[in-house]
Formats: C-alpha cells, sequence, structure tokens
C-alpha cells in the first residue's frame, strides 16, 4: 500500500502542469480559431457591402434614365434593333446625295 501512494504522488505531481499546459494550449487554439473566423467574417461583410452599394448604384441609374426620359426605352430598344438588322442585312437606301453619271 505504501509503495503504491509513494508512485502515485509523483504521478499526480507530474499529471497537474501537464494538463494546465493542455489546457492552456487548447484555449489559445480556440482564441486563434475565434480571431480567424471574426476577420473573414468581417471581410466576407466588407465584401457584401460593396456588392450591394454597387447595385444600389445601378438600380438609382435605372431609376434616373426611366424618370428623366420617360418610358419610350423600349420604343428605344426596339429602334436600335432594327438598325442593327439593317446595318446586319445591308438593306436600306444609301444616303449618297451626290449625283452619278453628270461627268
Amino acid at each position: 500500500m505504501e509503495g503504491t501512494i509513494a508512485l502515485i504522488i509523483p504521478i499526480l505531481a507530474l499529471s497537474i502542469p501537464i494538463v494546465a499546459i493542455w489546457t492552456k494550449h487548447r484555449q489559445k487554439i480556440a482564441e486563434m480559431q475565434i480571431d480567424a473566423t471574426a476577420s473573414s467574417t468581417a471581410e466576407r461583410a466588407a465584401q457584401y457591402a460593396s456588392q450591394v452599394q454597387q447595385l444600389e448604384d445601378r438600380v438609382r441609374v435605372l431609376e434616373r434614365i426611366v424618370t428623366d426620359k420617360g418610358y419610350d426605352i423600349a420604343t428605344q430598344i426596339e429602334a436600335l434593333r432594327d438598325q442593327r438588322r439593317v446595318d446586319e442585312t445591308g438593306a436600306g437606301v444609301p444616303l449618297d446625295t451626290r449625283q452619278r453619271g453628270a461627268a
């Protein structure tokens, strides 16, 4: 019995500091993980805020276009499509106003 107690006391004496060191190490690791998570979350939040700001700016421009120019945008778009179709097919009347054959 005395031999067992004599063996347990040094083991306990060495185990307590080892457990304390291990616990402190685990705490530091947890803090580093929290810091890393916080910084990545803040970075993502900044990116989202930037994207939201860009989208808000685009919406403002579109609202200004619609309110300043009225609702004839669809007509203007169709006119541009018609012009592109004429340009691609080569159809239409040339606007050359010079007189031909009068030499």
